[in-house]
Protein backbone atom coordinates (compact mmCIF):
# COMPACT_ATOMS: atom_id res chain seq x y z
CA UNK A 1 0.00 0.00 0.00
CA UNK A 2 1.74 3.16 -1.24
CA UNK A 3 0.45 6.06 0.86
CA UNK A 4 2.01 9.27 2.11
CA UNK A 5 2.04 10.82 5.58
CA UNK A 6 0.21 13.82 4.14
CA UNK A 7 -2.61 11.61 2.88
CA UNK A 8 -2.76 9.86 6.25
CA UNK A 9 -2.92 13.20 8.08
CA UNK A 10 -5.71 14.51 5.86
CA UNK A 11 -7.66 11.25 6.18
CA UNK A 12 -7.33 11.29 9.99
CA UNK A 13 -8.71 14.83 10.20
CA UNK A 14 -11.64 14.17 7.83
CA UNK A 15 -12.45 10.96 9.70
CA UNK A 16 -12.27 12.75 13.04
CA UNK A 17 -14.57 15.60 11.98
CA UNK A 18 -16.66 13.67 9.43
CA UNK A 19 -16.51 16.81 7.36
CA UNK A 20 -14.35 17.76 4.38
CA UNK A 21 -15.07 21.44 5.05
CA UNK A 22 -13.98 21.43 8.71
CA UNK A 23 -10.91 19.33 7.92
CA UNK A 24 -9.90 21.81 5.21
CA UNK A 25 -10.30 24.74 7.61
CA UNK A 26 -8.26 23.10 10.36
CA UNK A 27 -5.49 22.00 7.99
CA UNK A 28 -5.44 25.35 6.16
CA UNK A 29 -6.18 23.64 2.84
CA UNK A 30 -8.83 24.14 0.20
CA UNK A 31 -11.70 21.68 0.13
CA UNK A 32 -10.74 20.44 -3.38
CA UNK A 33 -7.22 19.74 -2.09
CA UNK A 34 -8.64 17.68 0.78
CA UNK A 35 -10.95 15.80 -1.59
CA UNK A 36 -8.01 15.01 -3.89
CA UNK A 37 -5.91 13.67 -1.00
CA UNK A 38 -8.78 11.42 0.13
CA UNK A 39 -9.37 10.18 -3.41
CA UNK A 40 -5.70 9.27 -3.80
CA UNK A 41 -5.69 7.64 -0.37
CA UNK A 42 -8.73 5.48 -1.23
CA UNK A 43 -7.13 4.49 -4.54
CA UNK A 44 -3.96 3.42 -2.72
CA UNK A 45 -5.97 1.43 -0.15
CA UNK A 46 -8.21 -0.11 -2.80
CA UNK A 47 -11.40 0.28 -0.74
CA UNK A 48 -13.89 3.09 -0.13
CA UNK A 49 -13.28 4.75 3.24
CA UNK A 50 -16.30 7.05 3.35
CA UNK A 51 -19.91 6.76 2.29
CA UNK A 52 -22.28 9.65 1.74
CA UNK A 53 -25.88 9.69 2.91
CA UNK A 54 -27.52 12.96 1.98
CA UNK A 55 -25.23 15.79 3.05
CA UNK A 56 -23.41 13.74 5.70
CA UNK A 57 -20.45 11.40 5.37
CA UNK A 58 -19.79 8.28 7.41
CA UNK A 59 -16.83 5.93 7.76
CA UNK A 60 -17.05 2.54 6.11
CA UNK A 61 -15.80 -0.51 7.99
CA UNK A 62 -12.42 -0.12 6.30
CA UNK A 63 -12.47 3.59 7.16
CA UNK A 64 -13.12 2.88 10.84
CA UNK A 65 -10.21 0.45 11.03
CA UNK A 66 -7.83 2.85 9.29
CA UNK A 67 -9.02 5.76 11.44
CA UNK A 68 -7.97 3.99 14.64
CA UNK A 69 -4.58 3.19 13.11
CA UNK A 70 -4.16 6.73 11.79
CA UNK A 71 -4.88 8.19 15.24
CA UNK A 72 -2.16 6.04 16.77
CA UNK A 73 0.28 7.00 14.03
CA UNK A 74 -0.56 10.70 14.45
CA UNK A 75 0.08 10.49 18.19
CA UNK A 76 3.40 8.73 17.61
CA UNK A 77 4.46 11.38 15.10
CA UNK A 78 3.52 14.12 17.59
CA UNK A 79 5.53 12.36 20.29
CA UNK A 80 8.51 12.06 17.94
CA UNK A 81 8.33 15.77 17.19
CA UNK A 82 8.01 16.49 20.90
CA UNK A 83 11.14 14.47 21.68
CA UNK A 84 13.08 16.43 19.06
CA UNK A 85 11.81 19.71 20.52
CA UNK A 86 12.85 18.58 24.01
CA UNK A 87 16.37 17.96 22.78
CA UNK A 88 16.43 21.60 21.65
CA UNK A 89 15.61 22.74 25.19
CA UNK A 90 13.25 25.49 26.32
CA UNK A 91 14.71 28.17 24.08
CA UNK A 92 12.74 26.78 21.15
CA UNK A 93 9.96 24.31 20.55
CA UNK A 94 6.22 24.25 20.05
CA UNK A 95 3.52 25.02 22.62
CA UNK A 96 -0.18 24.28 22.07
CA UNK A 97 -2.50 25.98 24.54
CA UNK A 98 -6.30 26.06 24.51
CA UNK A 99 -8.24 28.32 26.87
CA UNK A 100 -11.85 28.96 27.78
CA UNK A 101 -13.26 32.13 26.23
CA UNK A 102 -13.52 33.64 29.73
CA UNK A 103 -9.87 32.90 30.54
CA UNK A 104 -8.45 34.63 27.47
CA UNK A 105 -9.03 38.08 29.02
CA UNK A 106 -5.93 37.59 31.16
CA UNK A 107 -4.37 34.52 29.50
CA UNK A 108 -3.32 36.49 26.42
CA UNK A 109 -1.27 38.85 28.62
CA UNK A 110 0.23 35.89 30.43
CA UNK A 111 1.15 34.17 27.18
CA UNK A 112 2.60 37.40 25.82
CA UNK A 113 5.03 37.64 28.71
CA UNK A 114 5.95 33.98 28.39
CA UNK A 115 6.74 34.50 24.71
CA UNK A 116 8.88 37.53 25.51
CA UNK A 117 10.92 35.31 27.81
CA UNK A 118 11.05 32.52 25.20
CA UNK A 119 11.10 34.36 21.85
CA UNK A 120 11.94 31.27 19.76
CA UNK A 121 8.95 29.24 20.92
CA UNK A 122 6.20 28.65 18.34
CA UNK A 123 2.78 28.96 19.97
CA UNK A 124 -0.67 27.77 18.96
CA UNK A 125 -3.26 29.59 21.08
CA UNK A 126 -6.89 28.51 20.76
CA UNK A 127 -9.81 30.29 22.43
CA UNK A 128 -13.04 28.31 22.56
CA UNK A 129 -16.05 27.41 24.71
CA UNK A 130 -16.36 24.46 27.07
CA UNK A 131 -17.55 22.15 24.30
CA UNK A 132 -14.50 23.02 22.21
CA UNK A 133 -12.17 22.44 25.16
CA UNK A 134 -13.64 19.02 25.84
CA UNK A 135 -13.17 18.19 22.16
CA UNK A 136 -9.53 19.27 22.41
CA UNK A 137 -9.09 16.90 25.34
CA UNK A 138 -10.75 14.07 23.43
CA UNK A 139 -8.57 14.68 20.38
CA UNK A 140 -5.40 15.26 22.44
CA UNK A 141 -4.76 18.44 20.44
CA UNK A 142 -3.46 20.77 23.16
CA UNK A 143 -0.55 20.43 25.57
CA UNK A 144 -2.38 22.35 28.27
CA UNK A 145 -5.88 23.73 28.77
CA UNK A 146 -6.85 26.65 30.98
CA UNK A 147 -10.50 26.32 31.93
CA UNK A 148 -13.10 26.30 34.68
CA UNK A 149 -14.34 23.15 36.38
CA UNK A 150 -12.86 20.18 34.46
CA UNK A 151 -15.05 17.16 33.71
CA UNK A 152 -14.91 14.27 36.15
CA UNK A 153 -15.62 11.63 33.51
CA UNK A 154 -12.19 11.75 31.87
CA UNK A 155 -8.77 10.73 33.16
CA UNK A 156 -7.23 14.15 33.63
CA UNK A 157 -4.59 15.96 35.64
CA UNK A 158 -6.18 19.19 36.86
CA UNK A 159 -4.53 21.82 39.04
CA UNK A 160 -6.16 25.02 40.23
CA UNK A 161 -4.09 28.15 39.74
CA UNK A 162 -6.34 31.17 40.31
CA UNK A 163 -9.59 32.15 41.95
CA UNK A 164 -12.50 32.98 39.60
CA UNK A 165 -15.20 35.16 41.23
CA UNK A 166 -18.57 35.15 39.41
CA UNK A 167 -20.55 38.34 39.95
CA UNK A 168 -23.89 39.83 38.96
CA UNK A 169 -23.63 42.88 36.72
CA UNK A 170 -26.18 45.53 35.85
CA UNK A 171 -26.17 48.60 33.60
CA UNK A 172 -25.04 51.82 35.22
CA UNK A 173 -28.04 53.52 36.82
CA UNK A 174 -30.00 50.31 37.40
CA UNK A 175 -32.41 50.57 40.40
CA UNK A 176 -30.46 47.89 42.30
CA UNK A 177 -27.14 49.65 41.71
CA UNK A 178 -25.58 50.99 44.88
CA UNK A 179 -27.79 49.02 47.24
CA UNK A 180 -25.95 47.02 49.88
CA UNK A 181 -26.40 43.35 50.79
CA UNK A 182 -29.28 42.66 48.44
CA UNK A 183 -31.11 39.42 49.29
CA UNK A 184 -31.32 36.80 46.56
CA UNK A 185 -35.10 37.27 46.44
CA UNK A 186 -34.47 40.79 45.12
CA UNK A 187 -33.52 39.15 41.83
CA UNK A 188 -36.93 37.51 41.41
CA UNK A 189 -38.33 40.24 39.19
CA UNK A 190 -35.21 40.62 37.05
CA UNK A 191 -34.43 39.00 33.70
CA UNK A 192 -30.98 37.64 32.95
CA UNK A 193 -28.73 37.28 29.93
CA UNK A 194 -26.87 33.99 30.32
CA UNK A 195 -24.31 31.87 28.55
CA UNK A 196 -25.51 28.94 26.47
CA UNK A 197 -26.65 25.74 28.17
CA UNK A 198 -23.61 23.58 28.88
CA UNK A 199 -21.16 26.44 29.45
CA UNK A 200 -19.02 26.23 32.58
CA UNK A 201 -20.27 29.56 33.96
CA UNK A 202 -23.92 28.67 33.50
CA UNK A 203 -23.47 25.22 35.03
CA UNK A 204 -21.83 26.75 38.11
CA UNK A 205 -24.48 29.44 38.52
CA UNK A 206 -27.44 27.09 38.10
CA UNK A 207 -26.06 24.57 40.61
CA UNK A 208 -25.25 27.31 43.10
CA UNK A 209 -28.69 28.93 42.93
CA UNK A 210 -30.63 25.65 42.80
CA UNK A 211 -29.05 24.71 46.13
CA UNK A 212 -30.58 27.90 47.52
CA UNK A 213 -33.99 27.42 45.95
CA UNK A 214 -33.56 30.29 43.48
CA UNK A 215 -34.65 30.15 39.84
CA UNK A 216 -33.58 32.90 37.47
CA UNK A 217 -35.63 34.16 34.53
CA UNK A 218 -33.40 33.87 31.48
CA UNK A 219 -34.55 36.16 28.69
CA UNK A 220 -31.58 35.66 26.36
CA UNK A 221 -28.76 33.20 25.79
CA UNK A 222 -25.46 34.36 24.29
CA UNK A 223 -22.36 32.34 23.49
CA UNK A 224 -19.73 34.91 24.48
CA UNK A 225 -19.07 36.99 27.56
CA UNK A 226 -18.54 40.01 25.35
CA UNK A 227 -22.08 39.74 24.01
CA UNK A 228 -23.49 39.37 27.52
CA UNK A 229 -21.67 42.46 28.73
CA UNK A 230 -22.83 44.50 25.76
CA UNK A 231 -26.40 43.30 26.30
CA UNK A 232 -26.24 44.35 29.94
CA UNK A 233 -24.87 47.77 29.00
CA UNK A 234 -27.81 48.18 26.61
CA UNK A 235 -30.28 47.41 29.39
CA UNK A 236 -31.43 44.02 28.08
CA UNK A 237 -31.08 42.36 31.48
CA UNK A 238 -28.67 41.48 34.25
CA UNK A 239 -25.71 39.17 33.67
CA UNK A 240 -23.52 36.80 35.65
CA UNK A 241 -19.92 36.73 34.47
CA UNK A 242 -16.40 36.26 35.74
CA UNK A 243 -15.02 39.37 37.38
CA UNK A 244 -11.85 38.82 35.35
CA UNK A 245 -13.73 39.74 32.16
CA UNK A 246 -14.87 43.16 33.36
CA UNK A 247 -11.78 45.36 33.40
CA UNK A 248 -12.75 47.64 30.51
CA UNK A 249 -16.44 47.88 31.42
CA UNK A 250 -15.71 48.74 35.05
CA UNK A 251 -13.07 51.27 33.99
CA UNK A 252 -15.52 52.96 31.63
CA UNK A 253 -18.45 52.77 34.05
CA UNK A 254 -20.64 50.91 31.56
CA UNK A 255 -21.67 48.27 34.07
CA UNK A 256 -21.70 47.91 37.85
CA UNK A 257 -21.29 44.89 40.09
CA UNK A 258 -24.30 44.33 42.34
CA UNK A 259 -23.80 43.62 46.05
CA UNK A 260 -25.93 40.47 46.34
CA UNK A 261 -26.18 37.94 49.16
CA UNK A 262 -23.98 34.84 48.59
CA UNK A 263 -22.10 36.54 45.75
CA UNK A 264 -19.51 36.40 44.36
CA UNK A 265 -19.68 32.70 43.59
CA UNK A 266 -16.12 31.53 44.13
CA UNK A 267 -14.88 29.17 41.47
CA UNK A 268 -11.37 28.40 40.30
CA UNK A 269 -9.40 28.33 37.08
CA UNK A 270 -7.71 25.02 36.34
CA UNK A 271 -4.72 23.99 34.28
CA UNK A 272 -5.59 20.65 32.68
CA UNK A 273 -4.05 17.93 30.57
CA UNK A 274 -4.79 14.29 29.93
CA UNK A 275 -3.42 11.79 32.43
CA UNK A 276 -0.43 10.01 30.95
CA UNK A 277 0.29 12.77 28.45
CA UNK A 278 3.98 13.44 28.10
CA UNK A 279 4.52 17.18 28.42
CA UNK A 280 7.35 18.65 26.43
CA UNK A 281 10.06 20.69 28.11
CA UNK A 282 8.48 23.93 26.94
CA UNK A 283 4.99 22.85 28.07
CA UNK A 284 6.41 21.96 31.49
CA UNK A 285 8.08 25.36 31.60
CA UNK A 286 4.80 27.08 30.73
CA UNK A 287 2.92 25.11 33.39
CA UNK A 288 5.37 26.30 36.03
CA UNK A 289 5.07 29.85 34.69
CA UNK A 290 1.28 29.69 35.13
CA UNK A 291 1.64 28.39 38.70
CA UNK A 292 4.00 31.18 39.71
CA UNK A 293 2.90 34.14 37.62
CA UNK A 294 -0.84 33.92 36.89
CA UNK A 295 -1.94 36.22 39.77
CA UNK A 296 0.23 39.01 38.33
CA UNK A 297 -1.83 39.19 35.13
CA UNK A 298 -5.22 40.06 36.62
CA UNK A 299 -6.18 43.53 37.78
CA UNK A 300 -6.70 42.98 41.49
CA UNK A 301 -7.21 46.72 42.03
CA UNK A 302 -10.28 46.68 39.78
CA UNK A 303 -11.55 43.45 41.31
CA UNK A 304 -11.22 44.75 44.86
CA UNK A 305 -12.84 48.08 43.96
CA UNK A 306 -15.80 46.24 42.43
CA UNK A 307 -16.17 43.94 45.43
CA UNK A 308 -15.73 46.75 47.93
CA UNK A 309 -13.18 44.80 49.99
CA UNK A 310 -9.77 43.12 49.62
CA UNK A 311 -9.52 39.73 47.95
CA UNK A 312 -7.97 38.44 51.17
CA UNK A 313 -11.44 38.75 52.76
CA UNK A 314 -12.76 36.00 50.50
CA UNK A 315 -12.61 32.41 51.63
CA UNK A 316 -10.78 30.79 48.76
CA UNK A 317 -11.37 27.16 47.81
CA UNK A 318 -8.59 24.79 48.81
CA UNK A 319 -5.83 24.79 46.20
CA UNK A 320 -6.02 21.93 43.76
CA UNK A 321 -9.64 21.02 44.46
CA UNK A 322 -12.84 22.05 42.62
Amino acid sequence: MNITLRQLKVFERVARRLSFTRAAEELFLTQPAVSMQIKQFEEAVGLPLFERLGKKIYLTRAGEELYQLSRNIARQLDEAEQIIEELKGTESGRLNVAVASTVHYFAIRMLGEFCRRHPKVRVSFKVTNRKGLLQSLEDNEADLLLMGQPPESQELIAESFLINPLVIIAPAGHPLSGQKSLPLKALAGETFIMREIGSGTRNSVERFLADRGIHLTVSMEMNTNGAIKQGVEEGLGLGIVSLHTLERELDSGGVVVLDVESFPILRQWFMVHRAGKRLSTIATEFAEFVRQEAPHFVRNDIIEAALGHPLSDLKLPERGKP
